[in-house]
C-alpha cells in the first residue's frame, strides 16, 4: 500500500506542554489512515513526583522518558517493512531538551551517556510539524485539560519551556520542517483550519516552512 503523502511516510508533530500536539496527532491519523505513535507519559511512575519535587525526581523522570522513547522509535524502525505511514507526537530530541532544562550539571553529563547510546537508532521524521504557541495560551489549554499533576506546573518553567522549543527548531535541520502557529486556531476541532493544513503537509517540501492559519468565521 503506498503511503498517502508520497514519501513523507513518517511524520512527528512537536511542541511545548499543552500545545496541543497529541490531539492534532491523532486526527491525522485518522485523516491518512495512519498509525499512531504516541508518548505514554502517565506509564512514566516519577513524573507527577517530578512536578511536586523537580529536583529530587528530575533524573529518574527523564531517563524513564529517554528509554521509553527510544524503545518506540527503535520499534518503528524495525517495523518500517510492514507500516506505511506513521504519525508520532514526539521528537527524541525533545528528551534532551527538557533534560538540559530539569537536570544540574552532572546529572546531564550521565543523561549525555546514555542519549549517545540510543538517539543512533531513532529514525528521522520525513517532516516535523512544530506547534507554535504564547505562554499565555499553553497555561489555558493546561488549565481547561485538567490532569491534576500539570496545574502544578509554574509559569515560568512553562515559558522555558517554550523557549528552548523555539531555539531547538531555530537550529533544527534533521527533517523538513513546517513551523505552525496555532495561536488563535483549533486544528482539532476546525475543520476548516485542519483542511488547510492537511493541504500543506501534502505539498510541503524539503527546508523550514510557516503556516499561520486563521480562525474559521461562524
Amino acid at each position: 500500500m503506498n503511503p498517502p503523502l508520497g514519501d513523507k511516510r513518517f511524520i512527528a508533530v512537536e511542541g511545548p506542554i499543552g500545545v496541543g500536539k497529541t490531539t492534532l496527532a491523532r486526527r491525522l491519523c485518522e485523516a491518512f489512515g495512519a498509525e499512531a505513535l504516541l508518548e505514554r507519559a502517565e506509564e512514566n511512575p516519577f513524573l507527577e513526583r517530578f512536578y511536586r519535587q523537580p529536583r529530587q525526581h528530575a533524573l529518574a523522570t527523564q531517563l524513564y522518558f529517554l528509554f521509553q522513547r527510544s524503545r518506540q522509535l527503535a520499534e518503528l524502525r524495525q517495523a518500517d517493512l510492514f507500516q506505511p505511514f506513521t504519525v508520532a507526537d514526539f521528537l527524541l530530541e525533545k528528551d534532551r531538551l527538557f533534560a538540559r532544562l530539569n537536570l544540574d550539571d552532572d546529572e546531564f553529563h550521565l543523561y549525555q551517556q546514555a542519549y549517545a547510546a540510543l538517539a543512533p537508532q531513532a529514525p528521522s521524521p520525513d517532516l516535523v510539524i512544530y506547534l507554535q504557541a504564547p505562554v499565555a495560551v499553553l497555561r489555558a489549554r493546561i488549565q481547561a485539560r485538567g490532569i491534576p499533576y500539570e496545574q502544578q506546573m509554574e509559569e515560568g518553567y512553562l515559558a522555558r519551556v517554550a523557549e528552548a522549543y523555539t531555539q531547538l527548531f531555530f537550529h533544527y535541520q534533521g527533517s523538513p520542517l513546517l513551523i505552525v502557529n496555532v495561536e488563535a486556531v483549533d486544528l482539532v476541532n476546525d475543520d476548516e483550519a485542519f483542511a488547510l493544513l492537511v493541504d500543506e503537509v501534502r505539498r510541503v517540501g524539503p527546508g523550514r516552512h510557516y503556516f499561520n492559519p486563521l480562525p474559521t468565521e461562524n
